[in-house]
């Protein structure tokens, strides 16, 4: 059923895309045309990944990086609220909590289940906060370079854009981590009573 939901949700984004790539170059508006052909690629991630690998998905970070498309790519580039000033912020701090909650579903498929209560809940802490924060450093690394090799402006603020960025995105990872640390505790809490 999961699969399901994922091939579902991801094939309508990548058809809203499609067809705002085709109006938005018919009526020559190639920038947003680019935007929509970007957004078919993104939705199409989670769609390949449920038709040709066997992972499990974990449906609350789907759909939170579907919400995210939706609101990077339509309302932020197509639309224009990235225009707006405060909006790539709010983007930024969306997806460091995005990343932190895609660290934590990564920490708990990669950890052994006998090491589970014998791990700090600092660790959980400190590796969900820094899988967030190096996903925001390697996109800043994505705008610079887009910038220095094809003449882009993606980092229109120059460093302090870049600066407000990464602190949004380590913000946002910071807030789920500390729900992550909260959550690990408890949880040792009650397998040690037990």
């Amino acid at each position: 059923m999961k699969r399901k939901l994922v091939i579902i949700v991801s094939i309508l984004y990548v058809l809203f895309m499609a067809v705002l790539a085709v109006y938005y170059y018919s009526i020559g508006q190639t920038f947003k045309s680019t935007v929509a052909i970007g957004g078919i690629v993104c939705g199409a991630v989670p769609l390949l990944l449920a038709l040709f690998t066997k992972l499990k998905f974990n449906l609350p970070i789907v759909f939170s990086y579907i919400i995210f498309l939706v609101g990077s790519q339509y309302l932020g580039s197509i639309l224009g609220w990235y225009g707006l000033g405060w909006w790539d912020t709010f983007m930024h701090f969306v997806s460091g909590a995005i990343l932190a909650f895609a660290g934590i579903a990564l920490y708990e498929r990669l950890i052994h289940r006998d090491a589970g209560s014998e791990i700090s809940s600092w660790f959980v802490f400190l590796f969900t906060a820094s899988f967030a924060a190096l996903g925001g450093v390697l996109w800043e690394v994505y705008e610079f370079s887009c910038d220095q090799i094809f003449g882009m402006t993606l980092q229109g603020g120059g460093n302090k854009d870049t600066m407000t960025d990464l602190i949004a995105d380590t913000l946002g990872g910071l807030v789920i981590a500390l729900w992550a640390l909260i959550r690990t505790k408890l949880k040792l809490k009650k397998v040690r009573r037990n």
